[in-house]
């Protein structure tokens, strides 16, 4: 159980996930979460430097997707704005929001990597799938209250194991 909520590789923003890190691991494409990932939670628009990011990434040949617990409304307009398609009122971690995202990818699961700020949703739901799970920072924005007063406080008994882990240059062998 514990292997499944155990990200693949832990950073502290998506700016340290270069294309050469992720050519190295055989990755393809992106399953992007959105909020506290790419934008703070209610932000509606993204920091230059995100869409530097996405356009590098694009540059590169890397599929990119967002997979929202947001409604199709709210993430669904961000996620045009950004260029990327998505898959909206995910309820990560099930399967199903992934499944769509790899047939809109058209990659692999073992060629595809989900990005996301929290171990419950997209961590999990990631690994469930088989993707390469990579854990970032969440940015700071606020949480859902839920996510708040539950989540975020079991994530802070796991992450000292996993910070302890990206030092030792264990992330690897989640």
């Amino acid at each position: 159980m514990l292997r499944l909520i155990l990200p693949k590789l832990y950073v502290d923003s998506v700016f340290e996930i270069t294309p050469e890190l992720l050519k190295s691991r055989g990755i393809k494409a992106l399953v992007l979460d959105l909020d506290n990932t790419l934008v703070a939670r209610g932000q509606e628009w993204a920091e230059p430097q995100v869409l530097d990011w996405l356009a590098a990434m694009r540059r590169e040949g890397f599929k990119l997707c967002i997979v929202s617990n947001n409604s199709r409304q709210k993430g669904g307009a961000l996620a045009r704005r950004l260029g990327v398609p998505g898959v909206f009122r995910a309820v990560k971690p099930r399967g199903k929001p992934f499944r769509k995202a790899l047939a809109l990818l058209g990659t692999s699961p073992e060629e595809t990597a989900m990005v996301g700020d929290q171990l419950f949703t997209d961590i999990l739901g990631g690994n469930r799938m088989g993707l390469y799970t990579i854990l970032v920072s969440p940015l700071g924005g606020p949480d859902f209250i839920l996510t708040r007063l539950i989540t975020r406080r079991i994530e802070q008994l796991f992450l000292p194991f996993i910070r302890a882990r990206r030092s030792l240059g264990a992330g690897e062998r989640c």
